[in-house]
C-alpha cells in the first residue's frame, strides 16, 4: 500500500486507472476518528484506516491512501479544505467522518452542517467514488458528563447522527453504525480519552466495514486482524496520556466549549426548575433537524 499523508505526498502517485489493473485509490476525510489517534504505531498516528485499506484490492493490484484527516476538523474544513483534495485525487473509495466537533462548538447548526455533508457527499458519489459513512456516539455519554452537560451533547449528536443516516440512504453509502450498545459500552475498544477508539476498535472499525465492503463485492483482500498487534497501554501511560495530551484537548476546546456547555447546562437546569423538563429543548432541536433534512433533501 502507497501512503500520502494530509501534509503532502510522500511518495509520488500515478492518477491510476479503474481497471483491474490499476492501483486502488482511497481519500479518507473527516477528523481525528479517521486520523487514527488513540493507535499510536512506530511513533505516528495510524487508525482504522490503513488496516482496512490493507484489505481492499486483490493480490497483485495496489491500494494508494490518501489520508486528509485531521484532528479537530469541522464540516467547514471538510467541505472547504478536504472535498477539492480529495476529488483531485480520483478515488474509488472515499470515507467521510465528520461531526463530533461540531457538537462541541458554540456555532453549531444542523442546518449548516447538513448542507455541508449532502455537497460533499454529492460531489465525491459524482465522481464515482463509492462512499464510506459512520454515526458516533455523543461525546457527553462516553465521558460520563452528568446529565445536565451530558444531554445537550446527547442532543447535538442525535440530530447529527439523523443526518448522517438520511444521507447515506441518500447516496447509498457504505454505513457503520458506531452508535450502538456494541461499541460504545465496550470500553476494551476505546483509548484512554474515551473518546477515540483504542487499536482493538480501530481494527473492529476496519473488520466491520471490510465485511460491508466485501458483502457489495468492494473488498477483494485479506480481513483486517482482530487482535491487537501491539501490547495495550498500561495504567500509568492511560494516565499520563490524561495528564499530558488529554488535559491539552479538553483544554484547547474549553476556550469554546467550556462557555457553551455552562450555557447549555443552565437551560437543562432552568427548564427542570419551572417543571418543563427538557420537552421543549428536545422539540426545538427536533424542529431544527426536520428543517435542515427539509431544505438538504428537498435540493
Amino acid at each position: 500500500m502507497t501512503v500520502e499523508s494530509s501534509l503532502g505526498a510522500r511518495t509520488a502517485v500515478p492518477p491510476g486507472s479503474a481497471t483491474p489493473d490499476g492501483p486502488v485509490r482511497f481519500a479518507v476525510l473527516g477528523d481525528s476518528f479517521s486520523e487514527g489517534l488513540g493507535d499510536r504505531v512506530d511513533g505516528a498516528w495510524r487508525g482504522w484506516a490503513p488496516l482496512l485499506a490493507d484489505g481492499l484490492a486483490a493480490e497483485g493490484r495496489k491500494t494508494v491512501l490518501l489520508n486528509l484527516a485531521v484532528g479537530g476538523a469541522l464540516s467547514r474544513d471538510v467541505d472547504e479544505d478536504q472535498r477539492p483534495r480529495a476529488l483531485a485525487f480520483r478515488p474509488h473509495l472515499a470515507s467521510v467522518v465528520v461531526g463530533v466537533n461540531d457538537t462541541l462548538r458554540r456555532t453549531f447548526d444542523i442546518g449548516l452542517l447538513a448542507h455541508r455533508l449532502d455537497r460533499v457527499l454529492a460531489d465525491l458519489d459524482a465522481a464515482g467514488a463509492v462512499v464510506l459513512t459512520a454515526c458516533l456516539p455523543d461525546p457527553g455519554r462516553m465521558l460520563g458528563l452528568p446529565p445536565p452537560l451530558a444531554r445537550p451533547l446527547a442532543r447535538r449528536q442525535r440530530t447529527v447522527n439523523a443526518v448522517v443516516h438520511a444521507l447515506s440512504d441518500r447516496y447509498d453509502t457504505v454505513h457503520l453504525h458506531l452508535d450502538d450498545a456494541t461499541w460504545t459500552e465496550d470500553r476494551a475498544l476505546w483509548s484512554a480519552d474515551r473518546l477515540h477508539p483504542g487499536e482493538r476498535g480501530h481494527r473492529a472499525v476496519a473488520a466491520a466495514f471490510h465485511r460491508l465492503l466485501v458483502a457489495r463485492g468492494l473488498a477483494h483482500g485479506t480481513p483486517p486482524a482482530r487482535e491487537p498487534a501491539e501490547p495495550p497501554p498500561t495504567r500509568a501511560e492511560a494516565l499520563l496520556w490524561l495528564a499530558t495530551a488529554g488535559t491539552g484537548w479538553v483544554l484547547r476546546r474549553s476556550r469554546d466549549l467550556l462557555p457553551q456547555l455552562l450555557l447549555l447546562a443552565g437551560a437543562e437546569l432552568r427548564h427542570w426548575a419551572d417543571g418543563t423538563g427538557t420537552d421543549p429543548l428536545d422539540a426545538r432541536a427536533d424542529a431544527a433537524l426536520a428543517a435542515a433534512l427539509t431544505a438538504t433533501m428537498g435540493r
